[in-house]
């Protein structure tokens, strides 16, 4: 290569594969920077989701009222006790679920215990989650909080929505030793006692929900009944 020509090929592989290093760096370097407040803006979301379950909505200070309500993140045992959870906070709960850690939030709304339980799922287009409060009878629902990745907006995205949302409270959880607590077709509740009507048009996702919380709350079975 002579000395100036910046046309040769050796010239162009050199300048691309220092501009391929630099870019790497820069971009491993800002992911380093900003990853601590990534985590965090995901930890405050998630403490967010939890508190719309126990129906504490439009919040300011996330960190500030989740400390106020939500007591103790706790771990089931296998004869239904709990434990503290001494493995730090978790926002994703597919992988705690995984690892048989269930976990269920003990709180105290205005002098009454409640328990909020994770629930994690698979919609029409993609992963669906949410979190269901209990009151401390352990079966009746206080509230329930639900949301997606990526549902059609107007029918299974309609999961997220407090209308939804509220036609679980004062529903029953437990029905003859298994989980009841239903998302049935639209229109084709039978029982409300235990079901809630599907999205109209969100067939796939309401089926979604409903099977999520049949296996995530079948975790905490033997919770709700030892009492």
């Amino acid at each position: 290569m002579k000395k100036g020509d910046t046309n040769s090929n050796s010239y162009i592989l050199i300048y691309a594969s220092v501009i391929v290093v630099v870019v790497a760096f820069l971009l491993a370097f800002t992911n380093i920077v900003l990853r601590p407040r990534q985590n965090r803006n995901i930890e405050l979301d998630t403490k967010r989701q939890i508190l719309a379950a126990l129906n504490i909505t439009d919040v300011k200070d996330v960190e500030a009222v989740y400390n106020r309500y939500v007591k103790l993140d706790m771990l089931l045992q296998l004869d239904g006790t709990l434990v503290v959870n001494s493995g730090g906070f978790s926002s994703n709960y597919t992988t705690e679920f995984s690892k048989k850690r269930f976990h269920i939030f003990q709180c105290d709304v205005n002098g009454q215990t409640k328990y909020v339980f994770p629930l994690n799922g698979v919609g029409l287009w993609g992963p669906i989650w949410g979190y269901v409060a209990l009151n401390d009878d352990r079966n009746t629902v206080y509230g329930a909080y639900f949301s997606h990745q990526s549902e059609t907006p107007g029918l299974g995205a309609e999961i997220a929505s407090p209308q939804f949302q509220s036609e679980f409270k004062r529903l029953k959880v437990m029905k003859d030793g298994k989980v009841g607590l239903s998302v049935v077709k639209y229109g084709k509740v039978v029982d409300k006692k235990y079901e809630v009507d599907g999205i109209s048009g969100g067939t796939i996702t309401s089926k979604g929900v409903d099977a999520m919380l049949k296996k995530c709350l079948s975790n905490y079975i033997v919770f709700f009944t030892n009492q």
